[in-house]
Parts: C-alpha cells; sequence; structure tokens
C-alpha cells in the first residue's frame, strides 16, 4: 500500500536508507524537509519498505529519494511509487516527468527504462575546493540562451528556467559568464535548501578556457561568502586540477506524461 508519509515513519526509513552510497545516504539530512514539503509517500507492508519523494515546478514533476528496503527488492516496490506519483503529476497538468540515475546503477536504469523514460542528458558532478584567487575574468550576465540553459540545478532538482526565474537571477548576480575569443561559459549559482554553507553551480561550459576563469571565480565566491562546499555540475567533462574532484556521473532521464 502507497500513502503519504508521516513523521513517525522515520526512524524505520531511515534503517534501509543507510548504505546506498559507497559513502552512506542523504535521506536522514532531508527527510524534515521532504515531510515539510508535501509528496513524500511509503510504500507499506505492515511497516515502510519503501519510499519516494517528488517536488513540483511548473509543468514538470521531479522524483527522488526511490529508496527500497534491500529484503523486499524485485517486488517492482520502485515501479509503483514511480507509476503512483506521475499519477498525480498527471492530475495536476505536468507534462513531463524527470529523474536523476547515476550511470553506473543499472538496475534503477532498467527499472526507468521500463516505465518508459529515456535518456535525456548526461550529466557530471564535481567538488571544487574553496580557495582565495584574485585573477579571473568574469561578468555578471544579463540574459541567458535558452536553448543552451534551459534548466538550472537547485538543491539536486534540475528545475525549469522561465523568464521570472531569469529576472531573479539577474537581480541577484546569480548568473556569471565568461568569455574569451568569442566562446562563452556560463554558470548559474545556488544556495542548497538542505545543507548549510553549500554552493551549487549549473555549469554550461563553452571551453576550457573560459570554465577556467569561471572556476576560479567560484573559489573565491565561496570564501567571500563563507561557502565550505561548492558542487558543480556540467554535461561537459571537465579538465583535470588538483583542486577539482569528478565525483559521479548521472543520467538525466525524462518522460512525457500527456
Amino acid at each position: 500500500m502507497i500513502r503519504n508519509a508521516n513523521s513517525s515513519d522515520k526512524s524505520q526509513v531511515l534503517k534501509f536508507c543507510q548504505n546506498t552510497f559507497s559513502w552512506g545516504d542523504y535521506v536522514e539530512h532531508v527527510w524534515d524537509y521532504w515531510l515539510n514539503e508535501g509528496l513524500l509517500f511509503v510504500y507499506e507492508k505492515q511497516l515502510p519498505v519503501g519510499i519516494c519523494h517528488a517536488f513540483f515546478s511548473k509543468n514538470q514533476i521531479w522524483i527522488e529519494g526511490i529508496r527500497v528496503d534491500s529484503n523486499f527488492r524485485k517486488q517492482k516496490i520502485a515501479s509503483e511509487l514511480v507509476s503512483h506519483v506521475e499519477s498525480i503529476g498527471q492530475k495536476n497538468n505536468a507534462l513531463f516527468s524527470f529523474m536523476l540515475i547515476d550511470i553506473e546503477n543499472s538496475i534503477s536504469l532498467s527499472m526507468a527504462k521500463s516505465l518508459k523514460y529515456h535518456i535525456l542528458e548526461t550529466w557530471h558532478f564535481y567538488s571544487l575546493e574553496p580557495k582565495k584567487n584574485s585573477n579571473f575574468d568574469i561578468i555578471f550576465a544579463k540574459s541567458l540562451d535558452d536553448s543552451i540553459c534551459s534548466h538550472y540545478v537547485k538543491s539536486w532538482r534540475w528545475l525549469p528556467i522561465d523568464n521570472t526565474i531569469m529576472s531573479e537571477l539577474i537581480k541577484q548576480n546569480k548568473i556569471i559568464q565568461s568569455k574569451i575569443n568569442g566562446e562563452i561559459s556560463t554558470a548559474i549559482l545556488s544556495y542548497s535548501e538542505h545543507f548549510d554553507n553549500t554552493l551549487i553551480v549549473t555549469l554550461f561550459s563553452g571551453s576550457e578556457k573560459t570554465s577556467l576563469q569561471i572556476i576560479l571565480f567560484l573559489q573565491n565566491f565561496a570564501i567571500e561568502n563563507n561557502c565550505n562546499r561548492i558542487q558543480i555540475l556540467t554535461k561537459e567533462k571537465l579538465f583535470d586540477l588538483e583542486f577539482l574532484d569528478h565525483k559521479l556521473s548521472f543520467h538525466l532521464l525524462r518522460k512525457n506524461l500527456d
């Protein structure tokens, strides 16, 4: 049975959200946020054995945090949770459903494929070390090329950029660009809503030189704004730098709901 989660589910759920990734899991840190946002679901068999969270933005629904107790795998619990969220999305006129899956997670990718999701893009996650710099050449952009920058990452959700969001980002100086020899790299800055002092950056890399200018700026920006973590999400593979660490690569998957 699928139902809305409640606060008393937390301890039981966290028992099977311990070692999802090599470093552990983040569900314990976001559970309370998700509960407050709503659209947090549990799959119950006497006790909760699966969870899934969803988030609406414009005409899309973002699906995240799919977890199933290892003792209850291969029972299509994840598929049922996703289908449940999709049906809510359709009732609320969502046209698309999105999710993010590690490129090495063949089981989840197979599940998504069986539900008619297709790989839209592949993204790479880099961790960048904050550092004092002064020698960088960037501008605060006053517009965006929406053919390149249709979405940006906010708290690990790929959200559509419309005119309202673009105006807000421009006003807050959150769109950074570097232009060298006609080549442009663009970065969109946001702060994590779930983790303190964490800067999340969506980078659209036009060249190695322009991306390096943005990276130098980001390091310095983090120092000046007391950020101890910089997370960069980009479709391009970035160059090797001692202070830039490639963590994971993900497929961004999409399904048409209409």
